[in-house]
């Protein structure tokens, strides 16, 4: 491509793309661990190799020259071919790492469902702040996929409808629906039900905002949240009635109780997602699992969030 036929170094395409994306030599250079000096050096002599200026400096950052965008997809192809050889060999070697909110809630059940299919397939768990966390780590690979419900994901994360969880009312043995079987939304309009886990701004907390709106309910998250043993000793001592999903293992306690919430059925959508351009080998056989363990919603008994609902109609 060069004059004289020289050899493109990837380091230099590398940085090339990172000045792009931050704009400025001093971000891009602390993205990529090394010196303003040294990556000024990349930036030159890949300028070299190609005999063309690629960026024009200003105060406002580095802005591409027309060569620079003519040549910018071709070299966004080069490092997500370098970087997915590279994945593809230490895929190999490393387990499948998956992000989950936490080890209580039902994307375990949904990741030790597949464990039991496959073999071959080590998979080490980490939990996060849901969406928050497992958006920019599934863009910067520390995780290979994140069970979660999907709000504003970039275009590069592939969203896949997982599974939809049922809503339980959990209630003290004192509370007036605690000696029945099963509980009408209907009945639910005017109460109060308390949420101390409900962080402002992610994705469960909207969900529940959303099924509080359509059914009249408020939704208390006043808190603070120390935790599940905290949280089911405030529910028995007359803190409210909450909302816990159906696979949710809450530690045990001889005063609460589980009732199903029907008429319709609330249910919380759990997506897999991932960056389409992670090799993991294992990935492939989570996604059919996934596809073949699929349950689309039921609009006569269920209900989701208007947000939620195409990605899981029939």
């Amino acid at each position: 491509m060069g004059q004289g036929g020289a050899d493109l170094d990837l380091a230099a395409v590398r940085a090339f793309v990172t000045v792009t994306e931050d704009r400025y030599f001093s971000e891009a250079a602390a993205r990529l661990g090394i010196s303003q000096q040294a990556i000024s050096k990349r930036i030159a002599k890949l300028e070299s190799d190609l005999g063309v200026r690629l960026f024009a400096r200003s105060r406002t950052g580095a802005d591409l020259t027309e060569t620079g965008m003519a040549f910018l997809p071709h070299a966004r192809a080069l490092v997500n071919i370098a970087d997915q050889a590279l994945e593809m060999l230490h895929g190999r070697r490393r387990a499948l790492r998956v992000d989950v909110l936490d080890t209580r809630v039902a994307s375990i059940d949904l990741i030790q469902a597949f464990h039991e299919t496959v073999e071959d397939v080590d998979i080490e768990i980490i939990t996060s702040n849901g969406l928050r966390s497992a958006r920019s780590a599934l863009i910067r690979g520390s995780v290979d996929a994140a069970y979660c419900r999907v709000a504003d994901v970039p275009e590069e994360i592939v969203c896949v409808p997982a599974f939809l969880e049922p809503l339980h009312l959990l209630v003290g043995r004192d509370h007036p629906f605690a000696g029945r079987t099963r509980v009408e939304m209907a009945r639910l309009s005017g109460t109060t039900v308390w949420m101390p886990g409900n962080v402002a701004g992610s994705e469960w907390a909207e969900y529940y905002e959303l099924l509080g709106a359509e059914f009249d309910i408020r939704i208390d998250t006043s808190g603070p949240d120390f935790g599940w043993e905290h949280f089911v000793a405030g529910v028995v001592s007359g803190r409210g009635a909450s909302f816990v999903g159906e696979r949710t293992r809450l530690p045990w306690h001889p005063d609460v109780v589980r009732i199903p919430v029907v008429d319709p059925v609330a249910v919380y959508p759990f997506w897999l997602l991932y960056h389409r351009h992670n090799r993991h080998p294992a990935l492939t056989l989570l996604t059919r699992h996934v596809a073949a363990d699929h349950r689309p919603l039921d609009r006569r008994r269920q209900w989701l969030p208007e947000p939620d609902r195409a990605a899981f109609a029939v």
